[in-house]
């Protein structure tokens, strides 16, 4: 039989080993372009009426030079779902409400307008079963042909090392996933989207956690390169009203439909760490 506690505990480690790799990559960037900024971190404790350890996080928070506003997050929380929300979660009901998860997620707003913003997100969830999801998604206010082909390179050469179909699934699974109907347009360029990619022993475990893992390790790769590539491009007020449009996109799509939101806010997430996707400044027309 599996310990799921265990192996919940491994992820949590992988998960925050990840933040602090990126988050250094990030601060290092930051000094490339002269900038003293760095993550500011605030640990929260979690509430829920009779569990005596919910669980908490820490949300990490930078606004720099180079990135106006990337938070980084690590939270890992058990407890019960809603009667309401249960029936909306794999493996869990109104009989069988308990849950717990750990996770990272991580958005980057960037101040120049042709350095893409960046979403990304890992986690590994035990209901009455137990799943990975996750992925990572570019956000270009100004799309590059060659930047979409090297990040969509970089998520295929992950997947590949695992499953020959998985990119192609995935990928169209954060076609399908990153769109806004009321707008009938996508969120951004893409990636790949996969969820309850479901452990059902030890080594279903091992597979899944090495392919989440080659997904932050692929992430990390990719990104700070694009960021070197585009951070010192000159930007006049017409590419800047056209990322603040952009962003008014960015935050429509996460408030009404994404589902890492709901969750945060239907589990007694902090609300900061929560709505941190949200960027600083944006528009509508």
């Amino acid at each position: 039989m599996s310990d799921w506690a265990a192996h919940t505990a491994r992820a949590k480690e992988w998960f925050e080993q990840l933040r602090d790799n990126i988050c250094a990559e990030f601060e290092a960037i930051e000094r490339e372009a002269g900038s003293d900024a760095a993550f500011q971190y605030t640990p929260w404790d979690r509430e829920e009426e009779g569990n005596e350890d919910p669980g908490g996080g820490v949300q990490g928070l930078m606004k720099g030079e180079v990135f106006e506003k990337v938070g980084v997050n690590v939270s890992t929380v058990r407890g019960n779902f809603s009667k309401e929300f249960a029936g909306q979660v794999n493996g869990a009901s109104a009989e069988a409400p308990g849950f717990t998860a750990t996770g990272i997620s991580l958005v980057a707003h960037m101040a120049n307008p042709h350095v893409p913003a960046v979403h990304m997100n890992t986690r590994f969830l035990t209901t009455e079963k137990a799943w990975f999801g996750g992925g990572a998604d570019l956000n270009p206010p100004i799309p590059y042909e060659d930047d979409t082909e090297e990040f969509h390179a970089s998520m295929r050469a992950a997947c590949m090392a695992h499953n020959p179909t998985y990119y192609e699934r995935y990928k169209k699974w954060a076609d399908d996933y990153f769109y806004i109907p009321h707008r009938e347009c996508h969120r951004g360029v893409g990636g790949i989207f996969y969820d309850h990619l479901e452990c059902t022993d030890d080594a279903s475990f091992e597979r899944n956690f090495a392919f989440t893992q080659d997904v932050g390790k692929a992430f990390l790769d990719i990104f700070p390169k694009l960021v070197r590539k585009r951070m010192r491009q000159d930007f006049d007020a017409s590419d800047e009203a056209r990322q603040l449009e952009y962003r008014g996109r960015y935050a429509e799509f996460n408030l009404v439909y994404d589902r890492g939101t709901i969750f945060g806010l239907k589990t007694g997430g902090n609300i900061d760490a929560i709505l941190m996707s949200l960027p600083p400044r944006a528009t509508w027309s």
